[in-house]
């Protein structure tokens, strides 16, 4: 049993005497498995637009991708998702026009092609964003499909006599847009992406058919963009047990299909609901899906400083991602993406915090994700354009690189930056270095089983995690203040593997945190 207290007098008096007793983190590392013997798993999310600009247009571009996978692989990540990328008459590219095509503004598929070759000759993967949900208005099959006598027609929802022309979408817009022939037709998100007919099987041919093309093309798997509308269009389907089901059946069917083509593509689905238990009927049809409560929750317990419940949660859902997926596991989780305000901002640049929940994410098994800019700090808060910002790579905000497809809107400075943080060996950016070279060391904290170890003290989170190769106990300190975490005869740990801050002691069955602490025992 492990027993918590906060007698901080008697604890910095065992850190003075024992301090010297801790291994070094150089120390430990050489102790384990070398960092490239293994995989982290972890994820590294790219607006292609903002990220790097390779030919001087202001716009980040897939060459410039390529020109910076060094600085990717220097991370330590396993693959990179790139948003995005296929022809589209908007800036993010969420409405394609072209499934199969380039966006020209990014290159060529031939420069696709080459990214995809040179990441993988990094050890890097290539998951690219599947937007099947919906298309663009100006995408040929709609354009087609506005003849009541064209094929394409039933490729698309149209309003029949009866339908509630104001029903309120599944995102809570309206539903039914007015189409230039004066026909309704659904579009879940907006007038310009309308929604695509799956119980048509021309659909669904032409979308496995997508996927196989890209395949092809040397790509690893496919986030899945709004995984759930599919069938969850209006807000009356939102809890409709049918809708879920024919998602279900969809996403099985396309999981088989491209498996078939390819056994070790990795599908992750875009599930944006706040219950985990409307994600787990995704675990099986899906390989994953990310994990938007968890995100929240995590972002909530640095805030406050507090457990909230965190590990109780996850062994729940975790085991229950199991029961469903016949015994598989895997999860995606996060701080923020493209669609969320920066976790930075949703911190309030509070850098302290920013390092305790970076050190929560990569303690926790599965695929994690980073959005670009996350690893230095960025700050971003809403509208959309404002959280998709260029990369800094610059002190001074300039250099060969940096994309101009719109000006900053935060107040960071010369510090947020890679060129400033790669000299700080305290920097963030190292600390994600570390904390991802953690992952590639010990195996458990990519695939072991987790357990909750409850805390007295509110402002602790613990957790073991075990597979067949190793177990740690996992502790952090999400506080200001030092604490001491006591260990009973059942913890069968018996040192400090790895420590995010120096001060952290292990002495007598008592461990000591420095604030905001994370520390791997073993």
């Amino acid at each position: 049993m492990f027993k918590f207290t906060t007698a901080l007098r008697s604890a910095v008096i065992v850190a003075a005497l024992a301090l010297l007793s801790v291994p070094s983190f150089a120390q430990e590392k050489a102790a384990t498995k070398p960092a490239a013997q293994a995989s982290s798993d972890v994820y590294y999310e790219i607006f292609v637009r903002a990220f790097y600009d390779s030919n001087g247009d202001g716009i980040g571009d897939l060459n410039g991708v390529t020109a910076k996978l060094d600085y990717i692989k220097s991370l330590g990540v396993s693959g990179i998702w790139l948003m995005p990328v296929n022809p589209s008459p908007t800036y993010h590219g969420y409405d394609i026009t072209d499934y199969e095509g380039i966006n020209p503004q990014y290159g060529t598929l031939e420069d696709f092609k080459q990214l995809v070759a040179e990441a993988h000759k990094r050890g890097i993967k290539v998951v690219m964003d599947m937007v099947i949900n919906h298309t663009s208005d100006q995408h040929p099959w709609f354009k087609a499909a506005l003849d009541p006598k064209d094929p394409h027609h039933d490729w698309y929802l149209w309003a029949k006599p009866g339908t509630d022309l104001k029903a309120i979408s599944a995102v809570g817009g309206s539903a039914w847009h007015r189409a230039p022939n004066g026909a309704y037709y659904e579009g879940t998100f907006v007038a310009a992406m309308p929604d695509l007919n799956y119980d048509n099987p021309a659909v669904r041919k032409a979308m496995i058919d997508v996927g196989r093309f890209w395949l092809r093309q040397g790509v690893d798997g496919f986030r899945l963009d709004a995984a759930q509308h599919v069938y969850d269009d209006l807000r009356t389907d939102m809890n409709d047990p049918i809708a879920l089901q024919k998602n279900l059946r969809w996403w099985s069917e396309y999981r088989r299909a491209l498996e078939a083509a390819n056994p070790h593509v990795w599908l992750v689905g875009e599930v944006a609901r706040q219950n985990p238990d409307d994600l787990t009927p995704y675990m099986g049809p899906l390989n994953t899906v990310f994990d938007f409560p968890l995100a929240m929750q995590l972002i909530q317990s640095v805030n406050q400083e507090r457990n909230l419940g965190v590990g109780r949660g996850l062994q729940y859902t975790y085991a229950a991602y199991r029961e469903h997926a016949h015994g598989d596991f895997d999860d995606a989780p996060f701080l923020s993406n493209h669609d969320q305000d920066r976790v930075m901002s949703q911190l309030d640049d509070n850098m302290a915090h920013m390092r305790v929940a970076a050190a929560l994410l990569l303690t926790l098994p599965g695929h994690p994700f980073i959005y670009y800019g996350e690893e230095l700090g960025m700050q971003g808060a809403k509208p959309d354009e404002n959280i998709r910002e260029p990369m800094r790579w610059y002190r001074n905000g300039k250099g060969q690189g940096t994309a101009s497809w719109k000006a900053w809107s935060t107040t960071d400075d010369a510090a947020i930056s890679v060129e400033a943080e790669q000299a700080d060996a305290g920097s963030l950016l190292n600390l994600y270095r570390t904390l991802i070279g953690w992952r590639q060391q010990v195996d458990a904290l990519r695939d072991g089983v987790l357990h909750d170890v409850p805390a007295a003290d509110p402002h602790l989170l613990a957790y073991t995690l075990q597979d067949a190769q190793s177990r740690v106990l996992v502790v952090h300190n999400l506080s200001r203040e030092a604490r001491v975490f006591e260990l009973g005869a059942g913890a069968h740990v018996t040192s400090v593997l790895l420590h995010s801050q120096d001060g952290v002691v292990l002495a007598n069955g008592k461990l000591t945190l420095p604030p905001y602490t994370t520390a791997i025992l073993r």
